[in-house]
């Protein structure tokens, strides 16, 4: 049940607020804007996703710079909540096309007519963008996706040459193109977040694939659809499916944990050739999510020695090395490590005609920051790091400093070798032949090396 929803900027405006219940003061979105705001000037990480405030509880999830937020006085479950923000923030972007500040304000009256649809009385009623179009009946203020900073998914899939339409997935499901033409096209994206723990001496602890299979499509009269993925696909830690009718997948195989999927799919021949059949409903969805630890070659290797230099001085050397093909290019690399609490200064030395890469200490939380603007597929980088402290260290450095963390995106890359090998689609006729896209992502979801 909740009592309030809200959406704020990064700068704390109040974009979007609806009061369902009355039971929440009003002024709860700059209670909750200052408590975040405050949680990271404190010298700690992001706020929580849920915390609680004079009785209030409050949920939030962020979704390209912008801030979702719902309030409640009862025990509710946080995931069911936290689930619900993603896809109100998923329905918005359906309809609107593109999910901005700006889109927001220009579209306030249709995002108010689709949220009293949403949620009813603090009650959920639906968040399917395919039965909401049965009751929301404003036209979307089309915004130019040219113009907004590259935040969206659409961004990560800019590789070298082969740039994937930047605009294509920024359309609205209900506006029609001008000229009342649409283009007929469909998308698929596979997105792998990945989390590794490697030890201090490089071996990996940990690791583990939370994958997505998902899809958007623009096709008219919802034609029916055949997705392949890989026939040695193996599902279950056995190795085969539940009726293992077959023998254990040999070396190469993909092997799954677990999967689940999307009420619309049809798994008639799923077991025989891993085929997936299913009439797409609008909007963007989850065909597929999947789980995979069986052990994969992890995209970047990271190498962190800290030692003592003298009185009161200590060098920290990171290296990074990516450990996938030259013609892949991971960008928005950044990397973390924590310092001894008594560090006070930092100076850096990069590697000779480093570009792209910047550095920085921040003194609040004593962290080590380094962020590259891109790496490619084989390449090794460096970082030196000259610390000076206000005390001697008492005990072992390795102790009071670390662990390495990382984040990264890598388009048209993926670790698990998941593969979707073809995609068809029921044909009204021999000239009908839209546009298919099939793209791949990985990112990190907690890549760390301890020291």
């Amino acid at each position: 049940m909740i009592s309030q929803f809200f959406v704020l900027s990064q700068r704390g405006d109040n974009i979007v607020f609806r009061d369902y219940r009355g039971e929440v003061a009003k002024g709860s979105a700059e209670i909750f804007f200052r408590k975040v705001k405050f949680w990271k000037e404190d010298g700690q990480e992001e706020a929580p996703p849920v915390f609680n405030v004079d009785g209030v509880n409050y949920f939030h999830v962020k979704v390209v710079g912008l801030l979702f937020v719902a309030t409640t006085r009862v025990n509710v479950s946080p995931s069911l909540v936290l689930e619900l923000l993603q896809r109100i923030a998923r329905v918005i972007k359906d309809y609107l096309g593109v999910l901005s500040e700006d889109s927001l304000r220009k579209n306030f009256v249709l995002v108010y007519e689709m949220l009293d649809e949403v949620i009813d009385f603090g009650y959920v009623q639906t968040t399917s963008t395919e039965v909401l179009k049965s009751y929301v009946f404003n036209e979307p203020i089309v915004v130019d996706a040219a113009r907004l900073q590259p935040l969206g998914p659409a961004a990560i899939f800019m590789q070298g040459t082969k740039r994937m339409p930047g605009t294509a997935v920024t359309k609205s499901v209900v506006a029609n193109e001008p000229g009342g033409r649409k283009r007929e096209e469909i998308f698929v994206d596979i997105i792998e977040k990945i989390s590794v723990t490697f030890s201090s001496s490089g071996y990996i602890l940990t690791s583990e694939i939370d994958g997505t299979i998902q899809m958007k499509s623009y096709l008219s009269g919802n034609p029916e659809i055949r997705l392949a993925l890989n026939e040695d696909l193996s599902i279950g830690r056995g190795g085969g499916t539940i009726y293992d009718y077959r023998s254990s997948s040999g070396s190469g195989a993909v092997i799954l944990d677990d999967c689940n999927f999307h009420e619309s799919v049809r798994l008639d021949s799923f077991d025989m050739d891993r085929t997936l059949s299913l009439v797409p409903p609008d909007g963007e969805f989850p065909v597929m999510n999947y789980r995979m630890t069986q052990e994969f070659k992890p995209p970047f290797r990271i190498n962190c020695l800290i030692e003592e230099a003298g009185q009161l001085k200590a060098e920290v050397i990171i290296k990074v090395r990516a450990e996938f093909p030259s013609n892949i290019t991971a960008n928005t690399i950044a990397v973390q490590m924590p310092l001894p609490k008594y560090t006070t200064r930092a100076s850096f030395e990069l590697e000779p005609g480093a570009v792209g890469q910047r550095t920085d200490f921040k003194e609040a939380n004593k962290k080590l920051e380094w962020g590259l603007k891109k790496i490619v597929g084989g390449s090794e980088h460096t970082l030196r790091a000259k610390l000076t402290f206000s005390q001697e260290s008492h005990a072992n450095l390795t102790k009071e400093a670390g662990p390495v963390s990382m984040t990264f995106t890598i388009p048209m890359y993926n670790v698990s070798r998941l593969q979707v090998k073809y995609l068809q689609i029921a044909k009204k006729s021999s000239s009908y032949n839209p546009y298919r896209w099939v793209r791949y992502v990985t990112q990190a979801n907690s890549y760390v090396a301890r020291i």
